[in-house]
């Protein structure tokens, strides 16, 4: 049997919880008055847009993502029927397929960015002083770093 949190552990862990949750909720709904866009799809534009060339092979798009393969096949389409991506066969190798930005996507994200990063420092990092983000830092950075070490995010748990 796995041991309970203690009161102060699992006090975190419901803080963090319901405050991400209402974090992530907050930021997709001012993306989607803003500009249209839900979450995934203004990830998408910005993995793209910082991309080589501006494409993606698919496999490595949603490997990025933390998507899985059907999502990630779900997603582009509506995307491509929006004009912000198209899908191309890979020019190396005719068999994959990569996701690439649109002019009409760059332009979406470009008209996004600033109403997307105004939100995110009003609703998180205009609270925070430099020590707390700081500390935010290095606790995501080592659970993303150990999580992908145990392979947690496979593709298998990302549609989750």
């Amino acid at each position: 049997m796995t041991e309970s949190l203690d009161s102060t552990r699992e006090a975190a862990w419901r803080a963090y919880i319901e405050a991400s949750q209402r974090l992530y909720t907050q930021l997709e709904e001012d993306l989607r008055v803003d500009s249209g866009l839900s979450f995934a799809d203004y990830h998408v534009l910005v993995v793209l847009s910082e991309a080589p060339g501006q494409r993606l092979r698919m496999g490595e798009l949603a490997s990025r993502l933390i998507f899985s393969p059907s999502r990630l096949t779900y997603q582009i389409s509506s995307m491509q029927r929006r004009g912000l991506v198209s899908k191309e066969p890979c020019p190396d190798d005719r068999r994959g397929s990569e996701a690439v930005l649109t002019a009409a996507g760059l332009l979406t994200l470009s008209e996004a960015a600033p109403h997307h990063l105004t939100s995110v420092r009003t609703h998180l990092m205009d609270d925070l002083d430099d020590d707390e983000v700081a500390c935010l830092t290095r606790i995501f950075d080592r659970l993303g770093r150990r999580l992908r070490a145990a392979g947690t995010t496979s593709n298998t748990h990302a549609s989750r």
